[in-house]
């Protein structure tokens, strides 16, 4: 995009724009997915490496739970990379800015801590939902969308990000679940291509008593590739959905034009869900 054109997007619009910026900025947005990805898939192979070499003792028992536990926060850690350095690096271009991969992943370094609480509170909220006969659990996923973007950009704390996207969203949840069930196709997609046929192979393997280890590996790789590829939609399509709901509840752009220098702040008093 050259240059900031802000104003009211339909679904089609949004959706337009998350492939053009994506195919523009390939190599940014998958090199900010692939670092972190890369580093978890390094922890799996090594554990899958141990698992291989190493027989049931009591001793391997204590060491498999420490590279589980190990492996976990590797995963979190790298999750949250990713999520956040494609946030800011999604922020920059769309208001008309440049970034690069290094410098998006630099940006989380400080904002670890209430990204975790944004995404820990994010998914007990969902969680509860979906106990709830699933569909409330969906509805609710749909209205806290963008609290990712709202707590990177805004610089919120996790009860008011999940607060004020719950107050951007409302009546647009529509729009919001159809974002997710693209993301949800696309996602099934990568892994029908890049996962399916070694973890099949893999079960064949088993059945017939042979080693599965090679294709365990391979269905890692592609499970991984597969992640690189697709995250990034999801997390573009979000931030451009944010960036319209505040052009059109509260006249980002007309706020954007007489601040260039700086995002706009948002209205200070909003409901709360919680």
């Amino acid at each position: 995009m050259n240059g900031l054109d802000l104003r009211p997007l339909s679904l089609g619009e949004i959706l337009d724009r998350t492939f053009t910026i994506y195919r523009r900025h390939f190599v940014l947005f998958i090199g900010i997915a692939a670092i972190p990805q890369i580093i978890v898939l390094a922890f799996q192979l090594v554990q899958l490496a141990l698992q291989q070499n190493h027989s049931r003792t009591a001793i391997f028992s204590f060491s498999s739970l420490a590279a589980v536990l190990l492996l976990a926060i590797v995963s979190i850690v790298a999750y949250l990379f990713a999520q956040g350095g494609t946030i800011f690096a999604i922020s920059e271009i769309y208001l008309g800015r440049s970034t690069t991969i290094l410098e998006a992943l630099q940006r989380v370094r400080g904002n670890l801590g209430f990204l975790f609480g944004v995404v820990v509170l994010n998914g007990l909220a969902i969680s509860v939902g979906t106990i709830l006969l699933v569909i409330p659990g969906i509805y609710i996923a749909c209205r806290l969308l963008v609290c990712v973007p709202v707590a990177l950009i805004e610089e919120r704390g996790p009860r008011d990000s999940l607060t004020r996207s719950w107050d951007l969203t409302k009546d647009n949840a529509g729009r919001a679940f159809m974002i997710f069930l693209l993301y949800v196709a696309i996602g099934i997609a990568a892994n029908l291509l890049f996962t399916y046929p070694f973890s099949f192979v893999m079960i064949r393997a088993t059945l017939e008593g042979r080693a599965p280890f090679m294709w365990l590996a391979l269905t890692q790789v592609g499970a991984h590739i597969a992640a690189i590829l697709t995250q990034p939609v999801l997390l573009l399509a979000t931030s451009i959905f944010y960036y319209d709901l505040r052009v059109r509840k509260e006249a980002f752009d007309l706020q954007l034009m007489m601040n260039p220098g700086s995002v706009p702040s948002a209205p200070g008093s909003l409901p709360s869900i919680l």
